[in-house]
């Protein structure tokens, strides 16, 4: 391939020069430059652009022409750059003169063709890839580069602005690396030549009186801290901050400064650098004034940002958890009259009237807790907090502000009343109240609580006015506290409120599973799944479904007219069979719920629901039943596969028929475990001799299994080929463990031979006949055990199955490939040359 690359090569690059062809896809482009790195990538060596003279000349081209197309001239310096990656390659380049031209003074820089933004972008991408070594890195700082990219940080295009910061921050580490020749001392220090500059001109940005000049500097310097300069280089971080320290302290003590929305983020990225693990010094202190003196929007990304630092000394990681919980303290003062009584909080680290006023606004209220709960649930789901958080008064403050949400407390403190107002039917913070509730049903603490905290949810549940996604968050939340109900039942067997709660929870779910909104139906059965998975071993919880209505609203939802309903009916129907009509004690009188009626309603909806979710839903619990062993001795599992299989291998849905895969492979491995005398050892004999391996494949034979698999290794659907193919290559190694394999050239002669045979030549082909397994005269017996045992043996697997893994685009994506849809797309060959994909 190697060859025909380099004859087609030439071509390709006399196409992209010549003007008068018409603009190549730009997704050629990028494929070409794909290719171009992992070239270069590998070989650094100078025998690339050497042994492809071609590549000069489409450089030297494009430079030539008067005016090139933006697209072109982008993938021209994009393409220079990588070229010039390695030293060797670029020493050629320069001795060609190219390299001045397309990234000095005289190159696109001062030409009209800057103007576009693409053009601007690859020429930081080209400078980006070429700066691997120093003479690049000399080159560009003697001709001017460096003021360019400083003023491309500041670009009216995002992303070009985005990567003179990114090559900055590269250039700068780059630099470090390779100029730096001495031991660094932290009192006296010379930043190496390229580094000098960059630093110089952060420190003259943050000087200057222009805002957009001190915005770029700080953002560049949190992208610094952030990389791996502020990692890998904890002296020169250390100085880099005392040069800058004084001036982002004053941007802290001005309000009036519109960076001061960055230095959180900065100072957050310094305080993640090793320089800055000791306790003492002079930054921690500045951490602690931008607590105070930031916003509390502004404030609160450090604050959670500083508590998941492992270094963060425990004074300013306390202060920290202060601003979080302001708001939080806030919200309980303002529940409360008179305003004095006590809140979350013993003092507070900033002015709490800028949280008033902030809650007390309607513009603001909302997205002040919003941001502080998003923050919390981020806290709580951390396996090592090292803050005691006040879990109680936590939890307190979230029920003040779902009932603040949805009118149920009426507050007589002015603030409170303001805040009620503000937050009244406000569903975004509703959500995120009740995700950080769900969070603390981890906590052990809040257990005094537990009586409220239900009345404040099942208010939810009843409510009318509860919008269908708080619903659902409503559910999720419940199901996390009945687990916590249950285990805290089960610790004290006195606890009076846990049957009357379960009962009360299920008369809601009842009315909901009623409700004319699908989107409420669908969430009352993920929550009815949902609470049999995690109580489905508890007597009360059991004793509660029984009696209620909940079985009975749910097998009637298998029939709902929305196709989401019923794909959540059936798994809620699943999991509720195993406890209700397959368990060993008998179902409560009158109680319609039996094992075959349910068997026969899944079957009905896998054979003949129009929409793919539900069927889908059938399968799964199908499979989940096999596995948990509900399905009744081998003879009853054998005809359940057996029918199983029969309806999916014909569905149209793949994921379906990947399900039924799924099925077969839990079934093979259980019925191996079953009739084998030692559940995982291997036969002793490649020959199906012995009394275990004949039954084995007498079962699977009955069970119609070979077909469905050997027919999905030619699936149009990839996954389905390769699950079906996964499973035969285990059987095979079940019943082959020695790789003693039958030889394909002495089985023909027999009839089953030849049927193996003409199912490997199909196997091949990739696609089998509509009318398989039959061709011409000659048939494969899928339920005969001898034919089966001598396909497992004679048949490469192995070879399906590493075709089947291959990428589907391994041909499209060659460079042969790629080179000839260009030439076509330009029109320099036949229609019928070109891999068109």
């Amino acid at each position: 391939e190697r060859a025909r690359v380099a004859v087609l090569l030439p071509g390709v690059c006399a196409a992209l020069a010549d003007p008068r062809q018409p603009g190549l896809d730009d997704t050629c482009l990028e494929k070409l430059l794909d290719w171009f790195r992992s070239l270069t990538w590998f070989d650094p060596t100078v025998e690339l652009v050497q042994d492809n003279p071609c590549l000069t000349e489409l450089l030297s081209s494009v430079l030539a022409l008067a005016d090139p197309s933006p697209g072109i001239l982008s993938f021209t310096l994009q393409l220079a750059g990588v070229l010039a990656s390695s030293e060797s390659r670029f020493q050629h380049l320069q001795q060609e003169k190219l390299l001045g031209r397309l990234f000095g003074p005289e190159g696109p820089r001062g030409s009209a063709a800057w103007e576009d933004a693409s053009v601007r972008s690859a020429w930081l991408k080209g400078v980006h890839s070429m700066l691997h070594h120093l003479p690049a890195l000399h080159c560009l700082c003697s001709t001017g580069g460096m003021d360019v990219i400083f003023t491309l940080q500041g670009d009216p295009s995002l992303f070009v602005a985005s990567a003179a910061s990114q090559l900055l921050v590269h250039m700068l580490t780059f630099s470090l690396e390779s100029e730096t020749s001495k031991a660094l001392s932290t009192k006296d220090c010379d930043w190496p030549g390229c580094a000098q500059m960059i630093v110089e001109h952060i420190k003259e940005s943050l000087q200057s009186s222009s805002a957009p000049h001190i915005e770029q500097s700080l953002k560049l310097l949190s992208s610094l801290f952030g990389s791996c300069f502020g990692s890998c280089y904890a002296a020169w971080t250390e100085v880099l901050w005392l040069d800058i320290a004084k001036q982002i302290e004053s941007f802290l003590l001005e309000e009036t400064v519109q960076a001061q929305p960055l230095l959180a983020n900065l100072l957050l990225n310094v305080a993640r650098s090793p320089a800055f693990c000791g306790t003492e010094g002079s930054f921690w202190a500045l951490v602690t004034s931008a607590l105070e003196h930031l916003t509390p929007a502004q404030a609160g990304p450090l604050a959670v940002g500083l508590l998941k630092l492992c270094k963060c000394p425990q004074d300013v990681r306390i202060q920290a958890l202060t601003v979080l919980l302001q708001p939080m303290d806030c919200i309980l003062r303002a529940a409360s009259q008179p305003l004095e009584c006590a809140g979350l909080l013993d003092e507070s680290v900033s002015d709490p009237a800028a949280v008033e006023s902030l809650l007390s606004s309607k513009t603001s209220c909302a997205g002040l807790l919003c941001q502080t709960l998003t923050h919390l649930e981020k806290l709580l789901s951390l396996k090592h907090l090292r803050v005691d958080l006040p879990c109680v008064s936590l939890l307190h403050s979230l029920m003040t502000i779902l009932q603040f949400c949805n009118g149920f407390l009426s507050p007589t403190s002015p603030l409170g009343s303001t805040i009620s107002r503000n937050l009244i039917n406000c569903f975004r913070v509703q959500k995120s109240a009740l995700d950080v509730l769900a969070a603390l049903s981890e906590k052990k603490e809040c257990d005094t609580l537990i009586g409220n905290l239900f009345d404040v949810l099942l208010a939810y549940l009843q409510s009318p006015n509860t919008s269908p996604t708080v619903l659902k968050k409503t559910f999720q939340a419940t199901s996390k506290w009945l687990v916590h109900l249950q285990e805290l039942s089960s610790s004290n067997s006195q606890w009076p409120q846990t049957e009357k709660i379960l009962e009360d929870v299920l008369v809601v779910l009842q009315k909901r599973l009623c409700s004319p909104c699908w989107e409420v139906r669908d969430s009352s059965l993920e929550f009815l799944t949902s609470m049999v998975k995690c109580l489905r071993d508890q007597k009360e919880f059991r004793q509660c479904l029984l009696s209620s209505e909940v079985l009975r609203l749910t097998e009637n939802l298998l029939e709902d007219p929305e196709s989401y309903v019923r794909a959540s009916a059936v798994t809620a129907v699943g999991h509720l069979a195993p406890i209700v009509c397959f368990a060993s004690e008998s179902p409560v009188t009158g109680n319609q719920y039996n094992r075959e009626s349910i068997v026969a309603k899944l079957q009905e909806i896998l054979s003949t629901d129009s929409e793919g979710f539900p069927r889908r839903a059938v399968i799964s619990i199908f499979t989940k039943w096999l596995r948990e062993g509900c399905t009744g001795q081998l003879e009853d599992t054998e005809h359940f596969v057996s029918r199983v299989i029969q309806t999916v291998e014909h569905d149209l849905d793949w994921e379906v028929r990947l399900g039924g895969l799924e099925l077969v492979e839990v079934f093979c491995s259980q019925t191996i475990c079953q009739l084998s005398q030692c559940p995982y050892a291997p036969v002793s004999s490649a020959v199906p001799s012995s009394t275990p391996q004949n039954e084995l494949l007498q079962v699977f034979c009955r069970a119609k299994l070979f077909g469905f698999l050997f027919g999905s290794l030619c699936d149009c659907d990839k996954p389905v080929g390769q699950r079906a193919c996964d499973v035969l290559v285990g059987l095979r190694g079940h019943f082959y463990p020695m790789s003693t394999l039958e030889n394909p050239q002495e089985i023909e002669d027999s009839p089953a031979g030849r049927g193996i045979a003409w199912l490997q030549r199909t196997l091949r082909q990739g696609s089998l006949a509509q009318n398989f397994p039959v061709d011409g005269d000659v048939g494969v017996d899928f339920q005969d055990p001898e034919s089966m045992m001598l396909a497992l043996g004679a048949i490469d697997l192995l070879e399906l199955h590493d075709e089947l893994n291959k990428s589907s685009d391994h041909v499209e994506e060659s460079p042969q490939s790629l080179l000839q849809d260009i030439l076509a797309a330009v029109g320099s060959i036949e229609d019928n040359e070109v891999d068109c994909y």
